[in-house]
């Protein structure tokens, strides 16, 4: 699953460029921009965009792991509301028009507004995000994310002080979206977000992968990712961003409580009631490895729950 050969050179980042771009993200962390881009033998020009954007991408130890493949990341998909069989989602979801899409934001903010994806992705921008993405089932990929932090958006719409939550919805539309049809759960897809979670830095909103625009099968035109969170909680194709005072009813919680709770952190002591959650299967990979507290991010989000008993607010 882990191969390219089916796509062109310019469908995928180059090895040498995107590991190059890595290393320069590193760099830069550590050290500043001018020393990566000398390090990575990059002499900027004073019109180069590179030497004035400053990186992003948190240093993190599971970033040295090789990205999944463009062609497993946008063909093996969870997305119930085109279909409950992985391989099949991309198939279903081909024709699926994702322009206009207005989201409606709302809630507890001063400035409420419905305005298309395309606008809030031309006002936000892009940076690259190498993220780890852990499944439920017990599965991972490392994706490169391109998107923008979801605090910015946060700051920008006028947060206000009664607000402890972020409530996101998926676009309900039975007639495009197969898996709806189905009595499974009470669609639409709706997850939530504390609201210093959603401002944490590694929280953002994605609108593409490894460089090209996110495609319906990933959640096209803009999804939600949380990486140190369950995969489940990264919600796709958000119509609705809602600031609310109590904590949602998440989709998955709605449907079976007693296998997933409102938070979800990746939790290696913590196992699901039908499965062991200590071993993921990465895809690309024979065998299984570790999971690990916090799916990695343990440095940058543990602060977040201390004095919370994570086995009981799973």
């Amino acid at each position: 699953m882990n191969s390219t050969e089916n796509f062109s050179p310019e469908e995928i980042t180059p090895e040498a460029l995107f590991l190059s771009r890595r290393k320069f993200i590193r760099l830069a962390a550590m050290f500043g921009t001018a020393y990566a881009l000398a390090a990575c033998g990059i002499t900027p020009s004073a019109t180069d965009p590179s030497a004035t954007i400053k990186p992003a991408t948190p240093t993190i130890e599971s970033l040295i792991d090789t990205p999944t493949s463009y062609e497993a990341i946008t063909n093996y998909n969870n997305y119930y509301e085109f279909s409950f069989n992985k391989e099949e989602v991309a198939k279903k979801a081909a024709n699926f028009a994702t322009n206009p899409w207005p989201i409606e934001i709302s809630g507890l903010i001063d400035k409420p507004q419905t305005v298309d994806a395309s606008e809030v992705i031309a006002r936000y921008g892009s940076e690259e995000r190498v993220y780890s993405m852990r499944c439920v089932e017990g599965w991972s990929m490392v994706i490169p994310w391109n998107g923008f932090v979801l605090a910015r958006l946060l700051d920008d719409i006028g947060v206000q002080p009664k607000a402890k939550y972020v409530r996101f919805t998926t676009l309900y539309a039975p007639d495009r979206m197969p898996g709806q049809v189905a009595g499974f759960s009470p669609w639409p897809y709706v997850e939530g977000l504390r609201l210093d979670e959603a401002r944490n830095d590694l929280t953002i909103l994605a609108h593409g992968v490894y460089g090209k625009p996110m495609l319906p099968q990933n959640g096209a035109p803009i999804r939600l990712v949380v990486p140190w969170k369950y995969g489940f909680k990264s919600i796709k194709s958000i119509v609705k961003i809602e600031l609310v005072a109590e904590q949602p009813l998440s989709f998955w919680t709605a449907s079976a409580p007693q296998e997933y709770g409102f938070y979800s952190n990746v939790n290696p002591y913590v196992d699901h009631p039908r499965w062991s959650q200590e071993t993921e299967r990465r895809i690309g990979e024979d065998k299984r490895r570790p999971t690990l507290m916090f799916n990695g991010y343990e440095d940058q989000v543990s602060y977040l729950y201390e004095g919370m008993d994570l086995k009981i607010n799973y």
